[in-house]
This record gives C-alpha cells, structure tokens and sequence, in this order.
C-alpha cells in the first residue's frame, strides 16, 4: 500500500513534529535554506534525534528537497561550480539523515542547445557521485517543461543515466502536476497506463522511488509548474484514486506539496483525501 506524506517544514529540527501534527508517513525535508548557497550545519545530536524521532514514529522513507539554485545545466561557471559543491554536499547530509533519496530538478539549458547542456549534467552527476559511498539514491525529478528545462520527457531522464553508465545510484521522482503539464495525460485511464508503458520502455520502474503527489491549476501540457490541492484542479480525484490503486504506483511513498487549504502548504486534509482515494483507513 502507499505510504502517504508530504514535504514537512523545519527540516531536520522540526521535520519530525510536523509530520506527526498533519498526519504524514513518508516526509520530505530541506537540510537547509531552499533559496540560499550556504553548507548546512547541524550537529551530531541533531541528527541523531531526527533519525531516533523519524524510528521512534515509524515515520519513512525519508526524502530531501535539493535547493533550489542548483542548475548543472548552466553555462555560467560559477553557478555550475557552485550547484556541483551544494549537490555534493546535500547528497552527504542526506545520506547522514537516513534519506532514501535526494530530489533535484536537473536544470535549464537556457540559450544552450539540449546535447550542450545534458554533457554538462552528467559531468556534473559524475563529479557529484565521484567517491560517494553513501546509501541515498540521487533523484531527477521530472519536470513541467517551463523554458529549456531538463527533464519534462522520460528521454531525457534516460540520457542522463544512461551516459553514467546506469549508475545504480540514481532514481526518478514523479511529480503529478508537472507530468500532466509536460504532457502525461495522467487523469484518464488510457493516459495514464499509456504514460506507465512510456516509463517502463524508456526508464524502468526499479529507477521510480517516489511520487510528489499535486493536482494541477493549469491545463494538459501547458508546461507550467501550478500546484493545486487534491481534486481541486485539472487532474482530479478519480485520477489519483487510479494512480493511487496502480500496481506500479501504489507501493511507492507519495508526498504532499500541495499550497493547502489554509494555503500553509501540505496539510491534513490533503492527507486524508489520498488516504481515502487509496483505501486506508482515515
């Protein structure tokens, strides 16, 4: 059955306790500032509470959000060098927390062409995994197709792993709006199992570890990134009901993050409503 969570906030202090106060299972963290360049720093104790809290409560799998300034596809140096550095150091403190994976968007190639601008994500990826020894999955998540983003076609989230040699380090995290605003026609049954066999072919299903689940404000392929709350937007309830119930879905951790219906982010209700479309008790 799905594990049903969200993206939490107060990171590795407060992550636990919010989790617990909506009702969340699977949970998704910062290890630092979304917005900032900064290494995060926090103490052994820190972590070590934060992994006792997420086994004291059963809580898991663990996930962290890589910020959001990293872009390997830029051809500006010093954010290259930079985005190379703060995934790197992600990727460890990831791995200290006892996360399964660590989500990142790939990045856009800007005015660059596509095959430019994939070479410099995987000499990226490579230096990033270069030495890493650690037990977190690094994983791309699929994209809205905003501008020249990486990542809005199952192809080219193969490129990736297939230039590194299918690294077994790496996964895919599906995210519900942008497969829908890619293109995915996930809300009907014929999209949906047309955009499973698509997966399977190009990338597989043992790269998929986890599901940002998020209804759409927008349309079918308008290529914007709009979350919406459950069943409030174009992709609708029936539509996560069968996503939910899939054989190649409903064993992976689903996470909220959805604006809420207080617009504080993913919230209780958001949790129940998955929880009922998928059968659990509520």
């Amino acid at each position: 059955m799905p594990s049903i969570g969200a993206h939490v906030k107060g990171g590795i202090k407060g992550g636990v306790a919010h989790a617990l106060r909506i009702g969340a299972q699977s949970m998704q963290v910062f290890v630092g500032s979304p917005q900032m360049w900064g290494t995060p720093k926090y103490l052994d104790e820190d972590v070590a509470a934060f992994r006792d809290g997420v086994a004291d409560q059963n809580l898991g799998p663990v996930f962290v959000h890589g910020i959001y300034l990293v872009n390997l596809a830029s051809g500006n140096e010093a954010v290259y060098g930079r985005s190379v550095t703060a995934l790197r150091s992600q990727l460890d403190w990831s791995d200290r927390i006892g996360a399964k994976g660590l989500i990142f968007h790939p990045g856009s190639a800007l005015s660059d062409s596509y095959e430019v601008a994939i070479g410099r994500v995987v000499a990226a990826l490579s230096a990033v995994l270069d030495g890493y020894e650690g037990s977190t999955r690094i994983l791309l998540e699929v994209c809205a197709g905003q501008g020249q983003t990486i990542g809005h076609q199952f192809e080219e989230l193969a490129d990736i792993i297939h230039a590194l040699d299918d690294d077994p380090r790496l996964g895919v995290c599906w995210d519900t709006c942008h497969l829908f605003n890619a293109g995915f026609d996930i809300s009907t049954d014929e999209g949906l199992n047309d955009t499973i066999d698509s997966f399977e072919r190009i990338v597989g299903f043992d790269r998929l570890d986890a599901i940002h689940a998020n209804d759409s404000k927008t349309a079918l392929g308008a290529r914007v990134d709009r979350h919406e709350n459950i069943g409030l937007g174009h992709i609708g309830e029936e539509a996560f009901e069968r996503m939910l119930n899939h054989p190649q879905l409903r064993d992976l951790p689903w996470m909220l993050e959805v604006p809420g219906m207080e617009k504080k982010g993913p919230d209780a209700e958001n949790i129940q409503i998955l929880r009922r479309l998928a059968g659990l008790k509520i």
